[in-house]
């Protein structure tokens, strides 16, 4: 089996490169430059290769032959969308999604592949490896708390923050008790990320708490917009923001990506969603083209929110 990890790049990026006299060496395509590893797989010339959750979005959408061989890839950096992930398996690769934050050393949750997920239907297995999973050996399990620091049920329904704790996690910022005492709750790292915990003791993310959208009181997290968003085939990559709004304080508004050749528009895709959530969490306005991304391939969700509050394209 060869394995891919589709994680943020910590060393910069450089071209695929292959070394044949002893073993691989692991390197990272440029922004842009995804279908040189597709290249790579289908001529078994690939090194293990490091990129951002969202550059898997270009990968999956190019028909890649992998020739029987079984391929494993490690995906990170954001949740990852479910029509993404089957879209992968249907290539014939088997992904697994990891996450974890500068602060607790790289992966701290992983999403365990379980044997009574073989025989499910690929939708329903891409759901479930969506989630981020369990704390990785090194770590104790993870918590979801409420505002008060009460573990919520693990119904997959009650949100409540990320909490890490373990030999993995940061002992504090440099010189910076403050934003240390912020950061943690009774011995436990305050991740700032939003999520429910399954029944089967798994945890899904459900948004970064400064990206929950309030609209007339009500919470819209934009994952959920952008997983269904980007479950419409016409659909490459999603991001979701909210818009200040003089009634309602603020309403989801969609960035999008189409795919080449894709004939959806505007009113198409805001009634897809319509029909996947309620109706009211659908954006009010969707701008094409183009995401805005750092050097590196991340998404700059900074920049969209600014765009959405002056109404820029």
């Amino acid at each position: 089996m060869r394995g891919l990890s589709l994680l943020p790049g910590r060393c910069g990026y450089a071209p695929v490169t292959q070394r044949r006299d002893h073993g691989p060496v692991p390197s990272v395509p440029r922004p842009g430059r995804e279908g040189r590893v597709v290249s790579g797989i289908a001529f078994r010339e690939l090194s293990p290769v490091s990129f951002l959750e969202r550059a898997a979005a270009v990968f999956a959408d190019r028909p890649a032959v992998v020739d029987g061989t079984q391929l494993r890839v490690f995906a990170g950096g954001a949740p990852p969308w479910p029509a993404l992930l089957e879209r992968m398996t249907e290539l014939g690769i088997d992904i697994r999604h990891l996450y974890g934050l500068t602060e607790t050393f790289g992966p701290a949750v992983v999403c365990e592949w379980q044997p009574e997920w073989d025989g499910l239907a690929g939708d329903e297995r891409a759901r479930l490896v969506a989630r981020q999973g369990i704390a990785n050996v090194i770590a104790e399990p993870l918590r979801v708390v409420d505002a008060e620091g009460r573990d919520v049920p693990a119904d997959g329904l009650t949100t409540g923050e990320i909490l890490l704790r373990g030999n993995d996690v940061m002992l504090g910022y440099y010189r910076d008790e403050a934003a240390t005492a912020a950061a943690t709750l009774d011995g436990w790292f305050r991740s700032g990320d939003l999520g429910v915990r399954h029944p089967d003791g798994y945890v899904e993310l459900r948004d970064r708490i400064r990206d929950v959208i309030i609209s007339g009181g009500e919470n819209i997290t934009s994952i959920e917009v952008e997983n269904a968003l980007t479950a419409h085939p016409d659909v490459l990559e999603a991001a979701v923001v909210g818009a200040p709004d003089p009634k309602w304080d603020e309403v989801p508004i969609a960035y999008v990506t189409l795919r080449d050749a894709a004939t959806a528009d505007e009113a198409d895709l805001i009634d897809f969603v319509r029909a996947r959530i309620a109706r009211f969490k659908a954006p009010k306005r969707i701008v094409f083209g183009d995401l805005p991304k750092t050097s590196t391939g991340k998404l700059q969700k900074n920049v969209l929110r600014e765009r959405a509050r002056t109404r820029r394209p």
